[in-house]
């Protein structure tokens, strides 16, 4: 069947629809995902450590199940890993996702026959929506570029097959989109991230490009070298036909000013909230705020208060108890063989009844040297702001503390590698700051009471990101330079490099 058969109008519309149904309720959804949970899992070692039935309530679940990170839930995983079977779900694991380092290397997040279709239904079902409610299908007429991990996959000790989650993900696409998808496989194996995005520009630029998927800043540097190997002034130039943007994995808005120049023109985009543990939510409507979480999908989500995070027993609560616009940890378990797993992200709801969600940033990326806990969206916010109000566009950037300055009080330092350097550089660092001060009330008291002295803006030239992410071996793939630190681990890399270049 072809593909404008199988993502045709009327196709759109009923499966939009019927997933619009399973989004409603979501609280007594989300009751029957864990019943289900509890009975598939009941029998398993971990079931069988904690006592998990069935007839268990969510409170009864949640004493019984302590929240934990994937360090505390490792010794499980490693057994899944060695190839034993029934450890944290019934049989092995299909997959294993390799994602970059904890405290003890890499994570083996667990995939299953169970959990895959949330990966590639949900995918699906973003552009399905996107479909039925725009009218618009003519990006199937043309190519397709999926921005990713390699596909190459190898095995654990226990003979499961093991890769990154968008490589595992590649070996999944379904017939009908083989043919108008691009990279080929040949370019998606190349694992030196330069030599990756040279081959995709080969195989790409003489191609009628139609839609691109991908991380912002990976795919921001795809079009950067595009533009430099053709000579073109703009991505539409060289891809007249570009209609969609389909993104993920951090948040677009800093980088939208970017990409609006970068294309030439302001395309229509699709958010995603994808994740190696599971495929949480997406954007169903281009005329509501948020992305809708997937509440009928195998995943059943608690919910901490970031207020109350770190304390040593925060309340966990379902989705019945979230209230709009505060700030919580996102928790999930799931048929991948999760328990009461922290994921690391934070969210805060903008609609119920869909519960539809924005993803503010992660939850140990924060500045707090002073008490202020300055999270993602704020300093996202505060750049958007400083942007419009000041002129310049931003290719990346970072936020640390400099607690023992040579001289003067400490202050927040800004990292930022400019694509267009804003008129008054003094002007866009007051501006970020009087922004801060009106997103955060700890931050307005630490200026206003001589705590901390105004933010600091320190240009990075350019590819200086590119670099330091290189230098940490963390460059391509599913990484992103993080938004912000407690410490200045990365804010030392930048001027590491910065230090080289002079």
């Amino acid at each position: 069947m072809s593909l404008k058969s199988k993502l045709s109008q009327p196709v759109a519309r009923r499966i939009a629809q019927r997933e619009n149904r399973r989004a409603l309720n979501g609280a007594k959804k989300q009751r029957l995902v864990l019943k289900e949970l509890l009975k598939k899992a009941q029998q398993t070692v971990f079931g069988i450590d904690h006592g998990l039935n069935p007839r268990m309530s969510e409170e009864d679940f949640r004493k019984a199940v302590p929240v934990r990170d994937y360090e505390a839930l490792k010794p499980w995983v490693d057994r899944a890993v060695g190839g034993e079977k029934d450890v944290l779900w019934p049989g092995k694991p299909l997959y294993f996702c390799k994602t970059s380092g904890t405290t003890s290397g890499a994570k083996y997040i667990p995939l299953t026959r169970d959990s895959m279709p949330n990966h590639l239904g949900s995918a699906r079902n973003a552009l399905l929506a996107y479909i039925a409610e725009t009218g618009n299908s003519g990006f199937l007429d043309g190519k397709m570029i999926f921005l990713q991990g390699s596909p190459q996959l190898t095995e654990t000790s226990g003979g499961i097959k093991m890769g990154r989650l968008s490589g595992i993900v590649a070996h999944h696409i379904p017939g009908y989109l083989q043919a108008n998808r691009l990279p080929s496989f040949e370019a998606n194996c190349i694992e030196p991230w330069e030599a990756k995005v040279d081959a995709i520009v080969e195989e790409t630029r003489n191609q009628d490009l139609r839609l691109i998927s991908g991380i912002p800043s990976w795919v921001q540097n795809y079009f950067e070298r595009l533009l430099e190997v053709t000579g073109a002034k703009t991505v539409r130039e060289v891809f007249p036909n570009f209609e969609l943007f389909v993104h993920g994995g951090v948040a677009f808005d800093p980088y939208r000013a970017r990409f609006r120049e970068l294309i030439g023109a302001e395309i229509p985009s699709i958010e995603l909230f994808p994740a190696s543990e599971g495929f949480f939510a997406y954007q169903d409507r281009t005329d509501a705020e948020g992305l809708r979480l997937n509440v009928d999908d195998g995943m059943y989500f608690e919910f901490i208060p970031v207020d109350s995070y770190f304390e040593e027993n925060p309340k966990r609560i379902g989705l019945e108890a979230v209230e709009l616009g505060v700030q919580y940890a996102l928790i999930v378990s799931s048929n991948a063989g999760l328990w009461a797993y922290d994921i690391g992200d934070t969210i805060k709801f903008v609609s119920k009844e869909p519960h539809r969600i924005v993803v503010t940033g992660r939850i140990k990326h924060f500045t707090s040297a002073f008490g202020e806990h300055v999270i993602a969206e704020e300093v996202e916010g505060a750049l958007k702001d400083a942007m419009e109000q000041m002129g310049g566009l931003v290719t990346e950037f970072h936020v640390a503390p400099q607690v023992n300055p040579l001289s003067g009080l400490p202050y927040h330092e800004w990292f930022i590698e400019f694509a267009e350097q804003p008129q008054d550089a003094l002007g866009f660092a007051k501006s970020i700051d009087e922004s801060m001060i009106a997103r955060n009330p700890y931050y307005k008291d630490l200026i206003s009471g001589g705590v901390l002295r105004p933010a600091i803006v320190t240009p990075v030239s350019k590819g200086g990101f590119h670099s330091a992410m290189e230098s940490l071996g963390r460059l391509g793939g599913q990484n992103k330079p993080p938004r912000l630190a407690n410490g200045r681990d990365f804010s030392d890399s930048l001027l590491l490099q910065e230090t080289s270049k002079t």
